[in-house]
């Protein structure tokens, strides 16, 4: 896995993994990454000094803190599973459709990144889940 800080057309700042630069590479060519603030998928990866792997100041190791943030990931999953009604591809019509009912359930499911962005316009919030990392994505 590889973290990258990034910053969008609009300046703002984000960081996001993936498993390695060629994923991140083609994903941007494919307008997948985007802006988490904004929606913008003009983003580029900002000048970063590398990481360097060992025992941190109070004591957590690495693999420690990633073992944790997979663990977030994860529960964030399964909350988001248990709480909210899976809607598949028709993400976007489902969200509209429900945006201005107070009685909606929450909804999860996939959209591509115009979707969003036209769902964002719309004045609907819409927030994408970070990857599992057994997904590799």
């Amino acid at each position: 896995m590889i973290r990258y800080d990034l910053v969008c057309a609009q300046g703002h700042l984000f960081d996001a993994w993936f498993s390695d630069s060629g994923s991140y590479d083609r994903q941007a060519a494919a307008g997948l990454v985007e802006c988490p603030v904004c929606g913008s998928t003009r983003v580029r990866k900002q000048l970063m000094t590398p990481a360097v792997a060992g025992a941190r100041r109070d004591g957590e190791s690495l693999a420690e803190e990633t073992a944790k943030l997979r663990a977030v990931v994860q529960a964030l999953h399964e909350h988001v599973r248990r709480e909210a009604e899976y809607v598949g591809p028709r993400f976007a019509e489902e969200a509209r459709r429900r945006a201005h009912r107070k009685d909606a359930k929450p909804i999860w499911g996939e959209a591509d990144g115009e979707e969003v962005r036209s769902l964002r316009e719309e004045g609907i919030e819409v927030m994408p889940l970070p990857p599992l990392p057994e997904k590799k994505n």
